[in-house]
Order: structure tokens, then sequence, then C-alpha cells
């Protein structure tokens, strides 16, 4: 009888060691999350670097690209512009 109890509260011990243990059930449930939140993260981070990459190509080579972000991100003008100023 004694070999029986003993056999059962081992056997519950294991099974909470396997469920809630380090490496058990729960942690191997939060690392998956975890790696589905960090290739998340890569795939946009991927992105945003080739959107990057695309900006330099076109800074690099293309001088109409670069006069249109002067234009409209510096607010600057090219000689001969007629510039209306507002007065609120």
């Amino acid at each position: 009888m004694k070999v029986g109890r003993y056999l059962v509260v081992f056997i519950f011990v294991m099974s909470m060691l396997i469920t809630f243990g380090k490496r058990g059930l729960v942690d191997n449930y939060a690392m998956k999350e975890r790696l589905m939140a960090l290739k998340k993260s890569n795939q946009d981070i991927s992105l945003e670097n080739k959107e990057l990459s695309r900006k330099v190509t076109l800074l690099r080579g293309n001088l109409q690209y670069v006069e249109m972000l002067a234009r409209n991100e510096l607010g600057m003008v090219r000689k001969g512009d007629l510039v209306y100023r507002y007065m609120k």
C-alpha cells in the first residue's frame, strides 16, 4: 500500500515538474509566443531596411529626388521661383 502512495506522489511531482518546471509545457508556450513576436519584429525591421536602402539609392543617384526632398522637407526654393507668404 505504501508503494502505491509513493508511486502516486512521484507521478504527481513529475507531472508538476513537466508542466510548470524549467523548460516545461508552460515555459515552452511562453517561448513560442516570444519567438513569434521576434519573428514579426525581424520582418518589420527587414522591411524598414529595404525602404532605407531604396532611399539611399535614390539620394545617391537621382537629383530630382534630392531636389524634391529639399523643396518639400526643407522649404528651399529655386532661383526664379515665386514664393507666397501668408500672414495669419
